[in-house]
């Protein structure tokens, strides 16, 4: 068999391959999202499968990419921190390999039909292997965290109900932990498993703030910390506490909407050009002439490219910023 012959039936074959396994992983999404409608939260919905409280605690660590104790699980700790905080659950050694798989896929495909030099080729390898799954770890976080700081002071609200009603706090977690929806209701509900086996609610509560990544975390953490070791009424700490995150929640809204315009120009400013470009391929395909055949013309193209996404980043700082 010849050799390009060869290569074509490989290249066909990875494709094909990269193509059942993201539709494997879509599938595995939505009939794990249908299963989860009837229960309130994912903690709850395994502990209905007559599991021991033991195991579905290591179930939930380990799915998240911790080990059963709760720590990080290999040595890269910014990008295991960064795969629990999004909330996906999974092996991440499968997650990042599906990515690799489908930009090495990609990358052949390309430039067998279209001629893409190796430069180019690395390039599409380097944005569908590398930075895809970062930009999408990094927006599903961001979206977690956003809810989590969303449902919190409700979640110290039932905890300061509880404690005035004379339950301790380790009751009033796992109060919380069955009333809520995710991601907190999972989340604490750990926290109250962990209290269960052992750990102190200052360790659970921390841990719980390296798992979440949300500042507000941080804040609880401290004052737990604090009147562990001078004492005080925690119920009027927590109180505080939620009143303090309601009004930074509410400053957070205001200046979103203040920003709005800056983030929808943005937008147009960016998607402009591609527009004008693909309108301008459809009606007059031959506009350019004879510039694409030009060796300079791809190097300019992405020095354009550079400088777009420099000024979307500087924009995006402008209008997207922590306080």
């Amino acid at each position: 068999m010849p050799s390009g012959q060869a290569l074509l039936y490989f290249i066909y074959v990875l494709a094909a391959a990269s193509v059942i396994l993201a539709g494997e992983a879509l599938y595995l999404s939505f009939s794990g999202r249908r299963a989860a409608v009837g229960a309130i939260n994912r903690r709850l919905r395994r502990l209905s499968d007559e599991v021991p409280a033991e195991r579905t605690l290591q179930n939930l660590l380990r799915e998240r990419g911790l080990t059963e104790s709760g720590d990080f699980l290999f040595g890269l700790i910014g990008l295991n921190r960064l795969y629990t905080q999004s909330g996906i659950t999974g092996n991440p050694l499968t997650f990042a390999g599906i990515f690799i798989c489908a930009g090495l896929a990609l990358a052949l495909v390309l430039s067998f039909l279209f001629g893409l030099s190796a430069m180019l080729g690395l390039g599409v390898f380097m944005v569908v292997g590398f930075a895809l799954p970062l930009f999408m770890l990094r927006r599903a976080r961001r979206k977690r965290i956003l809810k989590f700081a969303t449902q919190l002071p409700n979640a110290l609200d039932m905890i300061v109900r509880s404690l005035r009603a004379g339950h301790p706090a380790s009751v009033a977690i796992g109060l919380v932990a069955r009333e809520m929806s995710d991601p907190l209701g999972t989340e604490f509900g750990i926290v109250s498993d962990e209290i269960t086996f052992g750990l102190s609610m200052e360790q659970a509560v921390r841990k719980l703030s390296q798992r979440v990544g949300f500042e507000g975390l941080h804040l609880l953490s401290i004052a737990l910390s604090i009147q562990s070791k001078t004492g005080g009424n925690l119920t009027d700490i927590l109180a505080n506490l939620s009143s303090v995150l309601r009004e930074r929640q509410k400053l957070r809204m205001k200046i979103r909407a203040l920003s709005s315009e800056g983030r929808v120009s943005a937008w147009i400013i960016s998607l402009f050009p591609i527009v004008m470009f693909l309108v301008l391929q459809l009606i007059a395909p031959s506009y350019y002439g004879k510039v694409w055949h030009d060796p300079t013309i791809m190097p300019v193209f992405l020095g354009f490219g550079v400088w777009a996404l420099l000024g979307d980043y500087i924009m995006y700082r402008m209008v997207n910023f922590d306080f």
